[in-house]
């Protein structure tokens, strides 16, 4: 019995893992989005993607992601686009981030 809850922990700490790289790749990957609809490029976008990743830490959820996209692009982009937005993302990142393992 030992064996199958240390290995179901172990799983859920994998799983677990793996959804944080994801969403942090995927927000990575909006911030890139956003600054190019912005015609941001090059170590410009590439800040900006790093000011989304760290948003994330700001409260439990995607609001905080959102809120930080959504103010940068200032009406560039609807609300139902960036929402659209970031969920391909995430499973391209997830999608990524299998083929790495």
């Amino acid at each position: 019995m030992n064996d199958r809850e240390n290995a179901f922990e172990v799983k859920c700490a994998h799983d677990a893992e793996v959804q944080f790289k994801a969403e942090a790749r995927r927000n990575k990957l909006l911030g890139l989005w956003a600054a190019d609809l912005l015609g941001k490029t090059g170590a410009d976008a590439q800040a900006y993607a790093v000011e989304v990743v760290k948003s994330d830490f700001e409260e439990a959820g995607d609001e905080d992601v959102f809120r930080k996209v959504s103010g940068y692009l200032d009406g560039s982009a609807d609300e139902a686009t960036i929402h659209v937005q970031m969920s391909t993302l995430i499973a391209k990142a997830k999608t990524e981030l299998m083929s790495e393992l």
